[in-house]
């Protein structure tokens, strides 16, 4: 039974993709990372328009675990679970209309204790994903970051930016390998016509987010629900653009089903531009909590980025006609009102 929150919220998704939705009548549905704070929402969207819509969707969630992927949607019945390493060539003889590939390493400290794997994954995994694309019709959509910009320029990024990351730390694995797999997207594109789009995200947050995510955001929320102060590792004054995780999902949905071939998009909420330490205050009143101060140890604070502001502009993606839903007071009403009832 779903709750009153996540049923306005699919069908607000349902409605922005109203025109487009029956795209997906009778075809195969890939989401790699379907564990993930995005993956798992597009897959319990999927299954509840499945049903409502009688799409005929054949859904496929990917993970590294099946006993997670079976843990995690045991109360679905439509979707169809694999369990696949990226890394390996896919060993699944399956042919697939769409993929989102939604599988990364995405949060600080996957990115200080495991560099390599986490480029690997981001290109190795896209190869094996894009070449298996190369003799069908299927479509490729890819989920980068807004990371690939770099430090901020005084302005927010449009897609056209190209943005300076310094190869010569190890922290930079994560926008690395994302800006690599972009290229190696746009190159399957011209040369074997595989249809692609490229997600620049935001910073997504909701209730699906994960128990091991190291990122800052993730920890507010941890403190917010156990009724913890919530502690801050720096002042907080880099300004973010941060996205509800259900606003997120429906702009994916929107590129796949919407975007033009080969186009890159950025994913944001020109309502969500707040600082860090504004988002926390924002989490600690709705929760009820108070903010405090805390210096991260070395470890922690290899996986960080450096203090900058990161500003992404979605007017190109809201021209085609996509809108976000939720500001930063809404959509953190809905993360703390789900965790607490355990509904996602």
């Amino acid at each position: 039974m779903l709750s009153n929150l996540l049923l306005e919220e699919y069908n607000n998704i349902n409605s922005l993709l109203s025109k487009s939705i029956d795209k997906f009548t009778n075809k195969s549905v890939l989401i790699t990372g379907a564990n993930g704070l995005i993956g798992s929402y597009i897959v319990d969207f999927l299954s509840y328009i499945n049903s409502e819509n009688q799409l005929n969707i054949k859904i496929y969630a990917l993970s590294r675990s099946m006993d997670k992927l079976k843990q995690r949607f045991k109360n679905h019945l439509n979707i169809e679970f694999l369990e696949q390493d990226l890394n390996e060539p896919l060993k699944y003889n399956l042919n697939f209309d769409y993929i989102i590939h939604a599988a990364s390493n995405s949060h600080p400290m996957a990115f200080s204790k495991d560099p390599v794997g986490t480029m690997k994954t981001n290109f190795i995994g896209t190869l094996n994903l894009l070449d298996s694309l190369k003799i069908s019709n299927g479509k490729f959509l890819y989920i980068s970051t807004g990371e690939i910009y770099g430090n901020n320029t005084g302005k927010a990024f449009v897609e056209n930016d190209l943005g300076i990351v310094d190869t010569k730390i190890s922290r930079s694995c994560y926008p690395e390998s994302k800006r690599a797999s972009e290229t190696l997207c746009m190159a399957y594109s011209q040369q074997y016509g595989v249809c692609v789009n490229v997600a620049r995200l935001c910073y997504v947050y909701g209730p699906t987010i994960t128990e091991t995510n190291s990122r800052a955001d993730a920890q507010f929320l941890r403190n917010a629900l156990n009724n913890e102060n919530i502690i801050l590792k720096s002042k907080g004054l880099q300004r973010r653009t941060y996205c509800y995780v259900a606003d997120a999902v429906s702009a994916l949905l929107y590129i796949l089903l919407n975007g033009k071939n080969g186009e890159v998009y950025n994913v944001a909420n020109s309502d969500s531009i707040v600082s860090v330490s504004e988002y926390a205050n924002i989490l600690a009143n709705i929760a009820n909590v108070s903010v405090s101060y805390e210096i991260p140890d070395e470890i922690e604070s290899r996986g960080y980025s450096k203090p900058a502001d990161s500003i992404l502009d979605s007017s190109k993606l809201q021209s085609i006609g996509w809108k976000p839903f939720y500001n930063i007071h809404t959509g953190l009403e809905h993360t703390i009102k789900l965790k607490k009832e355990n509904l996602c």
